[in-house]
């Protein structure tokens, strides 16, 4: 994948407007705002800048708006147990990772919490893409509740706006994958990309702007026979399933994950400059919130022994759909895959939540790698993480099945 990627409309979304709303922010917010540049977008901030924006986009309105996520009363428990033993230092391995939270929850319990960058559990940090396997989920929401009728359903069924363009004979099943075959170019280093281009779009006056822009792509392969990343397609979604339940994304997700699978503490969803939520990008949560989503997710998306989704589409989503040309790796709908049937969520500079739910393990990070958006060397450190922790808890039950029972 390119370098700098970056969900859509976040950088029109994040660009510093001025003073205007500055007395409305608490002091921190003020604080942190005085470190941030004018007219530059978040790939052009400099580390200490992002280090600020990143625990308070949602507190900066000359940043972007946000729509608040409300959480319930009664939180899913989150018990701490006993420290998982790792062959590593933790703290130089968050030091490389530059670390705003890391978790482990092994069977429903804390086996490991530490927090950096001066953050801690009580902040909410943003996810980038980590929010296009929440709006995935979502969407298979949408289908158990009756909004959607199928995957196969196409996607100018839902925006009519679509019909006659690329996208008209694509298949939501398509979208998820991003396996449309519509051209685009997600390559922020490239003012001719669509990114660059979709920011200084006019749309057409009573459409929206995403609708607007992406009806205008061409078609460069036939459907589901390649696949490209394209926030795009996932923002696409959003507004695909918006339409559907006729409600804002922050509110369905409030109703079908953050209070019945007990969040703890509210979480917001950054908006567009159309006034609705980024699908592809920017839900701010607390770190034991995305652990709880995690476990949530590990458990089939369970609530009260009912799943939120269809029989068998949670396995679907988190299995490859798609190869993505890296061996051992494919895409599902809107989680990244493995063949040992692992998966994970992720967001540039470093933020994920990796599941493996036969071992019942979820890994949470937040972070701002020091080497950019897509840090190759931080990210092949964080898979290397993900493997020493299977590892750990492996090792940790052979052992116990090998010691002697105590009378």
């Amino acid at each position: 994948m390119k370098a700098r990627r970056i969900a859509l409309g976040l950088v029109g979304a994040l660009v510093v407007a001025g003073a205007v709303g500055w007395f409305s922010l608490d002091k921190e917010a003020r604080g942190l705002l005085a470190t941030l540049p004018t007219n530059r977008d978040v790939l052009f901030w400099s580390q200490p800048q992002r280090d600020a924006a990143f625990r308070a986009l949602d507190r900066l309105p000359v940043l972007a708006k946000a729509r608040d996520v409300p959480a319930g009363g009664t939180p899913m428990p989150l018990p701490s147990g006993p420290p998982l033993q790792l062959p590593l230092d933790v703290d130089a391995y968050m030091a490389g990772q530059r670390s705003a939270a890391l978790l482990i929850v092994h069977d429903g319990k804390l086996r490991l919490e530490r927090y950096g960058l001066g953050f801690d559990n009580s902040g909410r940090w943003t996810t980038f893409s980590v929010a296009k396997s929440i709006t995935s989920t979502l969407v298979g929401a949408a289908i158990k509740d009756g909004y959607i009728r199928s995957m196969d359903d196409k996607v100018s069924d839902y925006i009519p706006e679509m019909k006659g363009s690329a996208y008209d004979d694509v298949s939501l099943r398509q979208l998820l994958t991003m396996t449309s075959g519509v051209k685009w170019n997600e390559d922020y280093a490239d003012p001719n990309s669509d990114v660059a281009k979709f920011n200084n779009h006019k749309p057409e006056e009573g459409v929206d702007a995403l609708v607007s822009y992406m009806r205008k792509l061409p078609r460069e392969a036939p459907a589901g026979t390649r696949w490209l990343y394209s926030t795009g397609e996932t923002n696409l979604v959003g507004v695909l399933l918006g339409r559907a339940t006729k409600k804002p994304l922050a509110t369905y997700l409030s109703e079908k994950i953050w209070v019945p699978a007990g969040m703890e503490q509210q979480a917001t969803w950054i908006l567009n400059r159309s006034g609705k939520e980024i699908s592809g990008c920017c839900i701010q949560a607390a770190p034991r919130d995305f652990a709880r989503f995690g476990v949530f997710i590990a458990n089939g998306a369970r609530v009260d022994g009912k799943s939120i989704v269809p029989e068998g589409w949670l396995a679907e989503a988190t299995s490859e759909r798609t190869g993505i040309r890296r061996p051992g790796r494919g895409y599902g709908y809107q989680w990244w895959t493995y063949t040992d049937g692992t998966f994970a969520a992720r967001g540039i500079f470093g933020q994920g939540i990796f599941i493996d739910p036969k071992r019942k393990v979820v890994i949470v990070s937040n972070a701002n790698w020091a080497g950019g958006a897509t840090d190759r060397v931080a990210s092949e450190a964080r898979e290397a993480f993900y493997r020493t922790v299977l590892k750990a808890v492996d090792d940790e039950a052979a052992g116990m099945a090998s010691s002697p029972a105590k009378l």
